[in-house]
């Protein structure tokens, strides 16, 4: 989160910039020169994502007073324009409502005009694609799509522009130096997982922090690469890991019995679903739905001490 005061110390530990402009409050040439660090993490996201991978940005925009100006500096399109620059096509993006109920939450003067300023409570999630749509030309790629499926009712909240049924998530680390993980809940990469990739393919996240990415991905039935420049975060990451084992089986079944619900509710309103799910033994809404898979993690074992884990995941079915 360029300019958000609590990563100044690690952009200004990347570039000698940042910090120079930070120490002469120089807050467009800060601004600048964070960005120019986040720029080669965005060339590396270019290089390896494959053709027709998506990547996926949760950022926040900062508001902040510099040198004695109060102004707004707009990280998401800033990243946008590096994006598009390096070639990916952009697409339609998610704004993340995050209310919070902090009663001196408003900026400004109050109630006078001209010096009063909007309250920010959102972040957005930027998606972009490495050239066209993927095709799966094989067999097995097509079932690994089908099986890969979401719910009718998921696709409407998944795919709407707004998110704000998102919880919270715990954010103190409870070590010297910064306080505060920045994390989001996990309920928002596991949707991103779901949503853009098939299952057991491989998620990258290239600012691991505490895993929460990882977790998700694991969760969901997917393969993880974490990069994490600070290695006290490392404890954060096994945590994570092994809680995604019970986490990933609660959200598939607890997917699964939203579902149940959603389909006795259409039917009380005289609207059954037209298709059925034999193996999970529930209505859906389209021809779609009837291969899905609901995909979590069975097992978790720790292969070098270090960083990598070897998962088995598996098909949670109706019980």
């Amino acid at each position: 989160y360029p300019m958000v005061a609590m990563w100044d110390a690690a952009f200004a530990a990347m570039s000698a910039e940042a910090a120079e402009a930070l120490a002469r409050e120089d807050g467009p040439a800060a601004f600048a020169a964070m960005h120019r660090e986040l720029d080669r993490a965005w060339a590396e996201v270019a290089r390896v994502l494959v053709p027709g991978g998506f990547a996926c940005i949760n950022v926040g925009d900062a508001t902040r007073t510099v040198g004695g100006v109060f102004r707004l500096y707009p990280n998401h399109a800033r990243i946008v324009s590096a994006m598009a620059d390096l070639g990916l096509d952009v697409l339609p993006d998610v704004l993340w409502r995050k209310p919070t109920n902090a009663p001196n939450k408003f900026m400004g003067s109050g109630m006078l005009p001209a010096g009063a300023y909007v309250t920010y409570e959102h972040e957005y999630v930027l998606i972009f694609r490495k050239g066209p749509p993927r095709r799966f030309r094989d067999a097995e790629a097509r079932a690994a799509r089908a099986r890969s499926a979401f719910f009718w009712e998921e696709r409407n909240a998944w795919f709407s522009d707004v998110w704000q049924d998102l919880p919270g998530t715990r954010q103190k680390l409870g070590r010297a130096g910064r306080e505060r993980s920045g994390a989001f809940p996990l309920e928002l990469p596991y949707r991103l997982c779901c949503m853009f990739s098939l299952e057991g393919e491989v998620v990258l996240d290239p600012f691991a922090g505490t895993g929460t990415t990882g977790a998700a991905a694991l969760a969901a039935g997917r393969s993880s690469v974490q990069v994490e420049r600070d290695p006290s975060l490392l404890d954060h990451q096994r945590a994570a890991l092994d809680a995604a084992v019970a986490e990933g089986r609660a959200r598939a079944a607890g997917r699964l019995a939203a579902h149940r619900a959603f389909v006795a509710a259409r039917a009380a309103a005289g609207k059954p679903p037209k298709h059925r799910h034999d193996r999970l033994g529930v209505p859906v809404v389209t021809r779609q739905e009837t291969r899905l898979r609901l995909l979590a993690p069975r097992s978790l074992a720790w292969t070098d001490g270090e960083a990598a884990v070897e998962a088995v995941a598996e098909h949670v079915e109706a019980r």
